[in-house]
C-alpha cells in the first residue's frame, strides 16, 4: 500500500489526508499543534461517516479511517511515497519544513506543497534536490472540490511533474497542469483579480456582497460567488495569501482596501467561526451580514 505524509492538520491538510485515505493510501497526518491534530482526526471521522451514509464512500468508514494515523514530527517521511506540505501560507516556515524533508525522505519521494501563492521554486531552493519538488494546490473543501493544480517549478523534473498528474488522478481529482511557476499560479490569480474588483465595488457602496454573489451565480454561471468563496476559505487565509501576493510584487491582484484585514481583526474569519461577509447559524445556514461595516 502506498504511503502519504500530510504535514499540517488544518482545514486543507485534513481534507487532503481524508481524500488520500478514501483513495486507498496509507496516510500519516502530522501537526505541531496536538489539539489541531486531534480535531482534524475527529473532523475526518465525522466527514467520512457522513459521506458513507449518503453513499458517497463505498467502503465502511472504519476501513477508510483505519488507513489514517496521527503522527508527531516528520519522521514518517522516511517511509512515505508522497509528502504533501499543507501548513499556513508563510514562506519561512515552509522552507524550514522542506529543508528537513530533504534529509528525511528517500530520494525518489516527491515533495509537494499545497501553497496557494508562493512559487514552488522558492520553496525548492531550501532543498538539495529541487527536481523532486512540485506544487499540488488543492481547493477546499478538498473532499468535494474536483480540481488540483499541479505546478512545475523551475527545476522540477518532467518525471516528478508527470507523477504528480497521475497521483492527482488516483485521488479521483482533475489535474490542471501549470507549466510556469508564477505567484498564485492560475485559478487564484483569476479569483483574486475578480475579488479585488468586487471588494472595491462594495467599498464604494455600489453593491452589497450578497448581490454580487447572486449576480456571479446567475449572470456568469459561478456555482458560488467570490464572497462566499472567501468565507469558505477563511478570511484569515485570504489575508495571508493577499499579503504573500503583494510581497511577491503582484499588487495588481490585491484589493487596495483594508476591509479584509479589518474583518480579521474583528474576528470575522468566515464560515468556520460563524461570521465573515455573511453570518452563519449553528446548522450552517448563510444569512446576510446586517451591518454597515
Amino acid at each position: 500500500m502506498k504511503k502519504v505524509l500530510v504535514i499540517g492538520a488544518g482545514f486543507m491538510g485534513a481534507g487532503i489526508a481524508q481524500v488520500c485515505a478514501q483513495s486507498g493510501y496509507r496516510v500519516f497526518l502530522t501537526d505541531s499543534n496536538a489539539e489541531a491534530l486531534e480535531k482534524a482526526v475527529a473532523d475526518i471521522k465525522w466527514s467520512v461517516e457522513k459521506l458513507a451514509r449518503k453513499g458517497l464512500v463505498t467502503e465502511a468508514p472504519e476501513t477508510v479511517l483505519g488507513r489514517l494515523s496521527p503522527e508527531q514530527g516528520l519522521m514518517k517521511a522516511a517511509e512515505s511515497d508522497w509528502v504533501i506540505e499543507a501548513v499556513i501560507e508563510e514562506e519561512g516556515l515552509k522552507k524550514e519544513i522542506f529543508e528537513e524533508l530533504d534529509h528525511l525522505a528517500p530520494a525518489e519521494t516527491p515533495l509537494a506543497s499545497n501553497t496557494s501563492s508562493i512559487p514552488i521554486s522558492r520553496l525548492a531552493s531550501a532543498t538539495k534536490c529541487p527536481e523532486r519538488v512540485l506544487g499540488l494546490h488543492f481547493f477546499g473543501p478538498v473532499p468535494f472540490m474536483a480540481l488540483v493544480e499541479v505546478i512545475k517549478g523551475e527545476k522540477t523534473s518532467d518525471d516528478v511533474f508527470e507523477r504528480g498528474v497521475a497521483f492527482v488522478q488516483s485521488l479521483g481529482k482533475w489535474p490542471l497542469p501549470v507549466h510556469r511557476d508564477i505567484p498564485g499560479f492560475v485559478i487564484n490569480r483569476i479569483l483574486f483579480s475578480a475579488f479585488r474588483e468586487c471588494a472595491e465595488l462594495i467599498d464604494e457602496g455600489i453593491v452589497t456582497p450578497e448581490n454580487i454573489d447572486v449576480g456571479m451565480r446567475l449572470g456568469l454561471g459561478w456555482n458560488i460567488g467570490p464572497f462566499e468563496i472567501a468565507d469558505n476559505a477563511g478570511l484569515d487565509t485570504f489575508l495571508r495569501v493577499g499579503k504573500a501576493m503583494k510581497a511577491l510584487g503582484e499588487d495588481h491582484l490585491v484589493p487596495r482596501s483594508d476591509r479584509v484585514e479589518r474583518m480579521v481583526n474583528e474576528g470575522r474569519l468566515g464560515r468556520k467561526v460563524g461570521k465573515g461577509f455573511y453570518r452563519y447559524t449553528a446548522d450552517g445556514k448563510r444569512l446576510p451580514w446586517d451591518s454597515d461595516s
